[in-house]
């Protein structure tokens, strides 16, 4: 029989349990476990199988010693009484690795140094020459660790972590540890899933290694197999002959593996660079064939047509606000990765590890098992959920809809407030047939239709907005505060909302000519649509809601010829233009403004879309300076500028009519020779400049680019074009 020997195997702090199971499967005797290490029983052979075959370990230590102690003088000791010249030559090259503190050891340097002084010391005595330090190619590693007043001493049979499998040779940004990939799979029970046949999908790969590792597990091929450096083969106490016979064993369990066919595999990442490097890693491991990976944004994420797919897994590692983005905007990502599961993987399982388990919580599905674990070291969990109609969380503001409904107003109307009920009730009654048929969910009802009632009222799903216009000077105070007092209480009647659904922004004449009152902020932001895109828009804490109803049909024009564009939003504002043009398959956005509130907004509208910022590019500048700089072609341009701004950010004042031409022309040289630039302008008053129409091909779309509930008599509210070069 085989001596056998006692071992320890070191894994990130979490694992202890699934690497003592997977290292009794390989046959050796599991003894203690402590955080971070399984300290086991049994034979060299059994140990290299462990090296090859283990995907959770970091090292496999062969224990020398261990004793109590823990000064200076006790591990120069304990180091000095070891028979070296049984492990290596006095020629080798060895490194030390030292783990723990103490009192007198205050720093894992001290400690190597002094365990290397005792194996100098060691050959000097015998009369011999003294190993010299390599760190970067040693033949042996020496483990010293220092725990709990013990001290250990071991050879180290791994060299290099075990994590690392020699298949990647380049990472994408903060790249999820191979031994940590294969027990979020093994926690998620993807090899039993894969046994059934099930698909596996991570739409945010990376360098993919959650890919990697599971075609390695569900093939049954040795982890270790492409590694060609082993702390073992430079120790004197190696035995080649059972090396070599795992290694046959492997070769040829992978051989027979790699003439099957196994289940789909698939990873997605929005950047083209990353998706390179997932390839090129996946070739390394040699699983070109069995492991597919392709650019692909997260709005796009469907389960595959081509293979019918009843039962799988989706994982993956998405950002957590550590890496990439603000957590604001991220929070919207992982609501669209919930809201994707929903739509399109029922029945099937899925994972996600985060960092950040607050955002896993806004996901709108509901985990049923949750394990705490360190991605390096940041706290994370894994969040594990069965993907059905049961784990759909519904939203707190939905589920209260009927509670609210309580609190409406029924305060009896005046009879002004009467007539503007019923104004409210046939514009709704007109707009109803339009609003079905097109799935409009954000529209106008009523815009200062009676000089009386001199406000615009738009319905946002659940919710209307009041945005009250300067009273005329004829009119008191008292007289504009009672009229907007009805209007409140007729919208509320008419539309069976309660007070905290109503968002109203009062103009006052001793405000300023331009100023709305603004109420107490509440960071209230609603989730909506817009023809194939959601848009987030807040009623209110700012002046704006985040959404031009006026320019909604110009916004899903965009998006139905965005399709391998290149598109430019400038002035971008919430950016919802970039996301309809996204949505719509654009090759990549550039979304241009000045204010960091919109943009961020924006970047938030990209995430609840699974749009990315490797494709969907935000830019805080000057437009007008940015374009003066542009060296990019595009394909599509909306050029959308304010009537009028003297921001204090820019050089000086912005006058639409005064400074569109040269805005135009700018845009113009930016645009492809075969693009078009949609100009566009709330300037009631507003005329092209003559040299527009001389220097380039233009159409009127204004009345076009109204929609029923903005195409009421009188000045239309904005102008249109369609712009393109003369041929």
């Amino acid at each position: 029989m085989s001596q056998k020997h006692p071992f320890i195997a070191t894994c990130p702090k979490g694992l202890e349990q699934l690497l003592a199971s997977e290292i009794a499967a390989l046959g050796a005797e599991v003894g203690r476990e402590t955080v971070g290490s399984i300290s086991f029983v049994t034979d060299v052979a059994t140990a290299y199988r462990v090296c090859l075959w283990s995907r959770l370990a970091n090292r496999v230590l062969l224990v020398l010693t261990e004793y109590r102690g823990e000064n200076a003088d006790a591990i120069y000791d304990g180091v000095k009484a070891i028979e070296w010249s049984e492990h290596f030559s006095a020629t080798s090259k060895i490194t030390i690795d030292f783990n723990g503190q103490s009192d007198d050891i205050r720093n894992t340097h001290f400690g190597a140094l002094k365990s290397k002084d005792a194996i100098v010391d060691y050959f000097l005595a015998k009369g011999e020459q003294r190993p010299s330090i390599d760190k970067d190619n040693p033949d042996v590693r020496i483990n010293v660790r220092l725990r709990k007043g013990y001290i250990t001493i071991a050879v180290d049979l791994s060299g290099e972590s075990l994590h690392r499998r020699a298949y990647r040779t380049s990472g994408a940004m903060a790249p999820l540890k191979e031994n940590l990939a294969a027990a979020l799979l093994l926690r998620a029970d993807w090899p039993g899933m894969a046994s059934r046949g099930g698909g596996l999908i991570d739409p945010m790969c990376g360098s993919g290694t959650l890919l990697i590792e599971a075609a390695m597990m569900a093939m049954q091929i040795a982890p270790g197999l492409l590694r060609s450096r082993w702390g073992f083969l430079g120790w004197l106490g190696h035995d080649q002959n059972a090396w070599d016979q795992l290694l046959e064993e492997a070769q040829a369990l992978r051989a027979n593996s790699t003439a099957r066919d196994w289940p789909e595999i698939r990873g997605y990442d929005a950047n083209g660079k990353v998706v390179a490097q997932a390839e090129e890693n996946i070739d390394n491991a040699g699983l070109g064939r069995f492991v597919k990976v392709s650019r692909r944004e997260l709005a796009q994420l469907t389960m595959p047509t081509h293979r019918t797919l009843p039962e799988g897994l989706l994982i993956t590692n998405p950002p957590y606000g550590e890496r990439l983005g603000e957590q604001a905007e991220l929070l919207h990502l992982y609501r669209h990765l919930g809201q994707a599961m929903t739509a399109h993987f029922m029945g099937w399982q899925a994972a996600i590890f985060t960092g950040n388990p607050d955002l896993g919580k806004r996901m709108g599905v509901r985990s049923y098992k949750q394990y705490q674990l360190l991605n390096g070291t940041i706290p994370a969990k894994l969040l594990l959920f069965n993907i059905n109609a049961d784990a759909v969380v519904i939203e707190r503001d939905q589920a209260s809809k009927q509670q609210d409904k309580s609190a409406v107003s029924d305060v009896q109307l005046t009879a002004g407030g009467q007539m503007f009920a019923n104004r409210l009730r046939k514009n709704m009654k007109r707009l109803s047939k339009w609003r079905n048929k097109n799935d409009i969910e954000c529209y106008r009802v009523y815009d200062a239709d009676m000089p009386e009632y001199s406000v615009a009222v738009d319905c946002y799903g659940s919710a209307v907005h009041i945005a009250e216009y300067m009273a005329p000077v004829t009119i008191s105070e008292e007289d504009a505060e009672r009229r907007l007092r009805e209007v409140i209480e007729a919208v509320s009647q008419v539309f069976s909302v309660s007070a905290g659904n109503i968002a109203i922004k009062e103009r006052r004449r001793q405000r300023g000519k331009d100023q709305y009152q603004r109420q107490s902020p509440r960071n209230s932001f609603m989730e909506l649509k817009e023809g194939q895109a959601k848009v987030l828009v807040n009623l209110f804490d700012y002046l704006d809601t985040g959404l031009f109803l006026d320019h909604r049909p110009v916004r899903l024009d965009i998006a139905a010829r965005a399709k391998g564009k290149r598109f430019l939003n400038l002035f971008s504002y919430t950016g919802v233009a970039s996301v309809q043009a996204g949505v719509g398959g654009a090759r990549f956005t550039t979304s241009v403004d000045m204010s960091k509130t919109y943009l961020q907004w924006a970047r938030r509208n990209l995430s609840l879309n699974g749009l990315s910022e490797d494709r969907h590019r935000t830019e805080h500048a000057d437009c007008r300076r940015w374009l003066k700089s542009c060296e990019d072609q595009y394909d599509l341009i909306l050029l959308d500028p304010p009537t009028f701004s003297n921001s204090k950010r820019m050089d000086d004042v912005l006058d639409a009519q005064r400074d569109h031409s040269e805005l135009i022309d700018d845009a113009m040289r930016c645009l492809a020779p075969d693009g078009l630039l949609i100009f566009s302008t709330n300037k009631r008053d507003f005329s092209l400049d003559d040299t527009v129409d001389q220097n380039y091909k233009i159409e009127d779309k204004t009345r076009w680019s109204l929609d029923e509930d903005f195409s009421r008599g009188g000045k239309p509210i904005h102008h249109c074009w369609y712009i393109e070069h003369k041929q």
